[in-house]
């Protein structure tokens, strides 16, 4: 087992980042929190990453903070230093992000999953508001994230009761896409990345801004706004390819510009 906290690959258009502090169930103490940052940095860096796969070593995805290690005062200000650069860059990303869950998915480590464009849950993993149990409110944009896949109601009363919500209900609230053996969440997840990594990416890093968007603007600024994105994506080379690809009736080779 790496000495690291977060191990990146690279294969191609597909990076795959996996939280690494198995015997702490990935919870995320200061060096997890950094190693985020810099590594969610490179990744946005890297003109040949499409697609990224997050997720976690060992029996889960993330227990969460790690409270053996302690929380800084004013927590306003870890929240705000540690969290939200690393959270936000993958909300702004032009990579479309895929969260891989097994197992336990509790308190933070579920903001960062949910944060993430898409999920794929494992049957035995469950998305846990554990911060009812430390008399705490969900922080780490928890509360937006639920807000917008449960609603209101069914959203408080998770947060109130502290819920541990199991895969099969998160599918149904929209929480994740896909709920897939265990023993297949690495090889399902994957074969879909790779499909996703297939795509015009100036066009998916649109769809992306649109899609994080939209749901704040009125119709018709909808409406403006997908033509801002659409005007360069006619102009480039991907949209020309893919054009004489559908004539052709063969598989378009986008390259991103």
């Amino acid at each position: 087992m790496s000495d690291d906290v977060l191990l990146l690959e690279r294969d191609g258009t597909l990076a795959t980042l996996t939280l690494n502090r198995p015997d702490k169930l990935n919870a995320f103490d200061p060096s997890l929190r950094a190693a985020m940052r810099e590594k969610v940095a490179i990744i946005e860096d890297d003109p040949k990453i499409r697609v990224v796969i997050l997720k976690g070593e060992g029996r889960g995805f993330s227990a969460g903070a790690d409270l053996s290690a302690g929380m800084a005062d004013p927590l306003s200000f870890h929240l705000d230093m540690e969290y939200k650069p690393f959270l936000t860059a993958i909300a702004q990303s032009n990579k479309v992000w895929i969260a891989q869950v097994h197992g336990a998915c509790a308190g933070i480590g579920a903001a960062v999953a949910m944060n993430c464009d898409l999920m794929v849950l494992a049957e035995d993993s469950y998305i846990y508001m554990a911060f009812a149990a430390i008399a705490l409110a969900p922080d780490g944009g928890n509360t937006q994230l639920l807000l917008k896949a449960m609603g209101y109601k069914h959203a408080l009363q998770a947060a109130l009761e502290g819920r541990k919500i199991p895969a099969a209900e998160c599918e149904g609230y929209g929480i994740c896409n896909k709920v897939v053996p265990v023993d297949s969440i690495d090889a399902d997840t994957r074969a879909w990345a790779e499909s996703l990594a297939n795509g015009a990416p100036m066009g998916m890093a649109a769809l992306k801004r649109l899609m994080r968007s939209v749901h704040a603007m009125s119709f018709g600024d909808a409406i403006s706004a997908e033509a801002v994105e659409q005007t360069p994506l006619l102009k480039s080379e991907d949209f020309r390819e893919g054009v004489r690809a559908f004539f052709a009736k063969e598989k378009p080779a986008f390259k991103g510009a």
